[in-house]
C-alpha cells in the first residue's frame, strides 16, 4: 500500500507544480497583452474618453480617414520602413553569408562591431546622426531617416542569416556547381531558397524595428516628414484620441493577418519539400 501510494503523491505533487507553471505563464501572458486587448476594444467606444464605454460604434475608423496628418505620417513610416527593409535584408544576407562563409583578416572585429549599433543607446545614434548627416550633404527627412534605421538594423539581418547558415548543407552548393551552376546561379537557386525563413524573419524584424522608431525619427525627421511614432506622440500630449486606437487596431489586425498567412505558406512550403 506505501509503494502504490507514494507514485500517487509523486503525479499529485508534478500536477500542482504543471498548474502552477501553466498559471505563472497566462498571468505574464495577460500582464503584456491584455493591454493590446483593451485597445482594440475601445477603438469601438462611443465616447471620446476612452475610459467610459458608453457603447459601439465604427466612428472613429470614419474619423480616422478625415486626419490627413496622421495618415501622412503613416505613409511616411511606411515608405522608410520599406525601403529600409530592403536595402537591409539584401546587404544583411550577403554579409551573414559571407561571414559565415569566409575566413578574413579582421572578421572577428566586425562580428563584434555589429553589436554596436544593437547595443548602443539609441539616443546617441540618433544624436551622432543629426550632426553627421547634413554634413555629408544628406537632407533632413525619409533619406536620414532611412539610413539611420538601415544603420542598427543591418546587423539584426545579418547576425539572424548568419545563425541560419550554421546548419546548411554544403554540398548542395557543391552538386549545384557540378551540374553547371556558377557562383550567382547557386546563390539565387540553391542558398537562399533553403536559408529563405532566416531572411524574412531578419526582414520582418528590420521592417517592425524600423516602422516603430521613435527616437532616431525625432531627430532627423525634418520638416513635413514625421513618422507615424512621432506624430502620434504628438497628439497624445493633449489628450488620447480614439483615433489612434483605431489606427492602432488596423496596424494589429493587419500584423496579426501576415503572420498567420506567412505560417501557412511556410508549412505549405514544407509539406511539398517533404
Amino acid at each position: 500500500m506505501a509503494s502504490s501510494a507514494a507514485p500517487m503523491r509523486l503525479t499529485g505533487a508534478r500536477g500542482s507544480s504543471l498548474w502552477a507553471r501553466q498559471a505563472i505563464i497566462v498571468s505574464v501572458l495577460g500582464f503584456l497583452y491584455v493591454p493590446i486587448v483593451v485597445l482594440l476594444v475601445f477603438s469601438f467606444n462611443q465616447s471620446y474618453l476612452s475610459a467610459l464605454w458608453t457603447g459601439f460604434t465604427f466612428r472613429w475608423y470614419r474619423v480616422l480617414f478625415q486626419e490627413p496628418a496622421l495618415l501622412h505620417s503613416l505613409a511616411v513610416s511606411l515608405e522608410v520602413a520599406v525601403i529600409q527593409t530592403i536595402i537591409s535584408t539584401i546587404l544583411g544576407t550577403l554579409g551573414g553569408i559571407a561571414l559565415h562563409r569566409y575566413n578574413f583578416w579582421g572578421k572577428k572585429a566586425l562580428v563584434y562591431f555589429l553589436y554596436v549599433p544593437i547595443v548602443i543607446p539609441e539616443i546617441v545614434m540618433a544624436v551622432a546622426l543629426l550632426i553627421y548627416l547634413p554634413h555629408v550633404g544628406v537632407p533632413l527627412g525619409v533619406p536620414a531617416m532611412v539610413i539611420g534605421q538601415t544603420t542598427f538594423t543591418i546587423p539584426y539581418v545579418v547576425l539572424i542569416v548568419r545563425a541560419s547558415m550554421a546548419g546548411f548543407d554544403t554540398t548542395l552548393e557543391e552538386a549545384a556547381r557540378d551540374l553547371g551552376a556558377n557562383e550567382l546561379q547557386t546563390l539565387l537557386r540553391v542558398t537562399i531558397p533553403v536559408i529563405l525563413p532566416g531572411i524574412i524573419v531578419g526582414a520582418l524584424l528590420s521592417f517592425s524595428q524600423s516602422f516603430d522608431d521613435f527616437t532616431t525619427s525625432f531627430f532627423v525627421d525634418g520638416s513635413g516628414n514625421t513618422p507615424l511614432p512621432v506624430q502620434i506622440y504628438g497628439m497624445l500630449r493633449h489628450g488620447v484620441n480614439p483615433s489612434v486606437n483605431a489606427l492602432s487596431t488596423i496596424i494589429v489586425v493587419s500584423t496579426l493577418v501576415i503572420v498567420y498567412t506567412g505560417q501557412r505558406a511556410q508549412r505549405r512550403r514544407m509539406k511539398s519539400q517533404s
